[in-house]
């Protein structure tokens, strides 16, 4: 956590004042005092580092079998 609040204290103003990273300090802050889980931090903080990578539909992508199965007595 100290490491990520050292990070997010050297970026640069215009970045600094992002609302991504203002909620990921927020989010530090409060693991920090009130000893709550660090998973939220953690979230906070990897979605303003990621805040301009877009996500994309794989089409290609292997379908999942779940709702799929049959049973032995079915076949």
């Amino acid at each position: 956590m100290r490491d990520a609040a050292s990070y997010i204290t050297k970026l640069p103003k215009a970045e600094h004042s992002a609302p991504e990273w203002q909620a990921a300090m927020e989010a530090l802050i409060l693991v920090a005092g009130s000893g709550g889980p660090t998973m939220m931090a953690r979230i906070g903080v990897m979605k303003a580092l990621n805040r301009h990578v877009e996500r994309v539909f794989n089409p290609d992508r292997k379908d999942t079998h779940l709702g799929k199965r049959k049973l032995k007595r079915d076949q």
